[in-house]
Formats: structure tokens, C-alpha cells, sequence
């Protein structure tokens, strides 16, 4: 398995970040993770955007302080998924989106790379304080299930968000 890295994102992995957000819009993926990237065509307003969303001073109202990043592959310095840590819910988050969202590129899927890269991205849940995190998926998403499943989630309720009309699946993961 190639070794891949949490980095958070700048502006030398701009043409990969333009890429990523091309294939994940062409497969018509949902942009999990991601932030506002699936909707901002200039990927210096989504590095911006990010930058401020880290800081409680600057985090844009309805949003929560969160951390950025994206999963790159050592071998070719290629992004291969993007997953978003948020530090805390607001009333969202708390019923709909957790604590965390990621997304793997279409082309990388099914290599495990999604498990590594929650895994990963737990140890920072843990270097932050949190002790246990909340992670959502549509209920129709086994990869996502299973990603969660084996970093150890346990499976709280199923909920239904009816503005995209899906059942979401509730999973708690102790760190």
C-alpha cells in the first residue's frame, strides 16, 4: 500500500486540488470533507476560505472552527482524498454531519486509501482533546460504512435529512 500523508493544503498542490475537485464534479460525487470546494471554481478563495475556518475570530457565521486536509500519496505527491476535522457541532453538525467528512477521488477508490485517511485523521482528533467523534454517511454508502467500521465506529441511530432526501447512519468512534 502507498504511503500517504495528512497535509493541509496550499497553494502548491493548486493544479491537483483543481483536479480532484474536476473528477469528484465529473463522477458526480458529493464533495464530502471539502468544504465549500464542490461550488468555488477559484481554488485561491477555497484556500482562503479554509484559512479563516480554522481561526474562532474569522470562522464565517453557521460555520464551526475546522481543520483542512488533504491525503497525499508519497510516490507522485498526488492527492488522493480530502477530509475535513471540525472541532466542534453547531445544531448541523450535531444531528446531520459529525465531526469529520472525507472524500476519495473516484480514481482512488477501493484501495483502502479511505481507512488510512480517517485513521490519520483520528490521531489529530486525539492530539486536539476530543476522546470520542461523531461520523455520519448515507445509509446507501457501504465503503463509507465499512471505512467506518473498521476504525472501530459504533453505530448509534439511523436519522433522515430530508433536504436530500437520504437516511443518514450515526457512528461513534472512541479514541
Amino acid at each position: 500500500m502507498d504511503k500517504c500523508v495528512l497535509v493541509k493544503p496550499d497553494h502548491s498542490f493548486k493544479k491537483d486540488i483543481q483536479d480532484f475537485r474536476k473528477e469528484m464534479l465529473d463522477a458526480n460525487s458529493s464533495m464530502d470533507g471539502t468544504g465549500p470546494l464542490q461550488r468555488m471554481e477559484k481554488i485561491e478563495e477555497w484556500l482562503e476560505f479554509i484559512q479563516i475556518c480554522e481561526n474562532e475570530e474569522t470562522v464565517p457565521e453557521n460555520w464551526v472552527t475546522c481543520e483542512q486536509y488533504i491525503y497525499v500519496r508519497e510516490t507522485d505527491n498526488k492527492i488522493v482524498g480530502m477530509i475535513q476535522f471540525r472541532h466542534y457541532f453547531n445544531e448541523f453538525l450535531e444531528k446531520y454531519g459529525g465531526h469529520i467528512g472525507y472524500s476519495v477521488r473516484p480514481g482512488e477508490r477501493r484501495k483502502g486509501f479511505a481507512k488510512m485517511m480517517l485513521a490519520d485523521c483520528l490521531n489529530i482528533c486525539k492530539l486536539y482533546g476530543l476522546q470520542k467523534v461523531l461520523i455520519t454517511c448515507i445509509q446507501e454508502n457501504e465503503g463509507s460504512k465499512r471505512t467506518i467500521l473498521a476504525n472501530g465506529g459504533v453505530y448509534e441511530s439511523t436519522i433522515y435529512y430530508e433536504p436530500d432526501d437520504v437516511y443518514l447512519e450515526r457512528y461513534w468512534i472512541y479514541i
